[in-house]
């Protein structure tokens, strides 16, 4: 009789400890999908529920091999926009439970809308599927995509005819480039390499592999210390031009409520990236020391005229002085505007 006491009692606090750990997951789950949209900024503290930090002895969050006891927003740690993490928690009976979540980190200033004005129209020719877009004097530089077709010229900016251009071969699919110097530097999508060309003749000198950090090749830009690469992520890699293979640094990008991936086409100016959002008429002006987006263009009443499928989208960003210059995949136009 004594024994089958025991035994229930030790099946009652049995019982017992599972609410506690149920009860426990089920507030922590609450509070995380409460403020996945809401999201955080960088130095802010998660204030955990009671039913959590009452039932623990100590928490942690994981980040793949990356662990920390803190909970406040490091970007030791955390990245602007989605962050998978596990949280880890031992319980004041002994037990240690894991529950996977996503924390949103947001930029703390909301994004300008920047307004701009049309001021000149360019022919530009709609067989040309813009990947990379680029303007030097009065010149145009562009990669153009599709397997098959895919090439790397330039013209003068108010024609349509190639002072020089080069194909690539049927199984590249060119992406992003951007000047260097001498240089022309064009990325391909998916053969995870990259070309460089003398600038004025648009010949092939070498090419380069990407970072394994580096999954695809989609936007290309130049700081004037270096490249910078997108890949359809949130992110955007710093490469060292002298050898494109090694990765100096990346950074993500989010604005004040959001975070932004499909990052296409890169144009750097006077000291901002700006970058297309992939089959959006939207063009962001990204700070490079933060990741933050500080201010959005809105393309769409220019993005109507010229699309009329799912892929001839705006894409192309480039300067002439302080204008932008903007145009599409097989757009026949090229857009001048004047920010206001």
């Amino acid at each position: 009789m004594k024994k089958n006491i025991i035994v229930g009692f030790a099946a009652i606090l049995l019982l017992s400890a599972c609410k506690n750990d149920k009860k426990v997951l089920d507030a922590l789950a609450d509070y995380n999908n409460s403020m996945e949209q809401k999201g955080y900024h960088f130095g802010e503290k998660l204030i955990l529920p009671n039913e959590v930090t009452d039932e623990a002895e100590s928490i942690s969050i994981s980040f793949g091999d990356k662990e920390t006891s803190s909970l406040t927003i490091d970007p030791a740690f955390f990245t602007l926009g989605d962050n998978p993490v596990t949280f880890n928690i031992k319980t004041k009976g002994g037990e240690t439970l894991t529950q996977d979540a996503t924390i949103n980190v947001f930029a703390k200033n909301p994004e300008e809308k920047m307004s701009y004005k049309v001021v000149a129209e360019y022919p530009h020719d709609p067989k040309n599927f813009v990947q990379g877009f680029q303007v030097e004097g009065n010149t145009v530089y562009e990669s153009d995509g599709q397997n098959g077709s895919s090439q790397i010229l330039k013209y003068t900016l108010g024609t349509t005819t190639p002072l020089a251009s080069t194909k690539q071969p049927q199984e590249d699919f060119s992406e992003g480039s951007t000047i260097v110097g001498d240089k022309v530097y064009q990325l391909t999508w998916q053969s995870k390499k990259g070309y460089i060309y003398d600038k004025n003749t648009l010949k092939l000198l070498s090419e380069f592999a990407y970072p394994n950090v580096l999954g695809e090749g989609w936007g290309l830009t130049y700081d004037g210390k270096n490249l910078i690469a997108s890949d359809g992520s949130k992110l955007l890699y710093f490469l060292d031009p002298s050898n494109p293979s090694k990765l100096v640094k990346h950074i993500a990008v989010a604005g004040s409520a959001q975070a932004y991936d499909q990052l296409n086409e890169l144009e750097y100016h006077n000291g901002f990236i700006y970058a297309n959002v992939w089959q959006q008429p939207v063009i962001l002006k990204i700070n490079p020391q933060t990741g933050e987006v500080v201010g959005t263009f809105d393309f769409t009443d220019i993005a109507k005229q010229n699309t009329k499928g799912s892929d001839d989208v705006l894409n192309g960003i480039a300067f002439k002085g302080d204008n932008m210059l903007v145009t599409g995949k097989n757009w026949p136009k090229i857009y001048e505007v004047a920010i206001k």
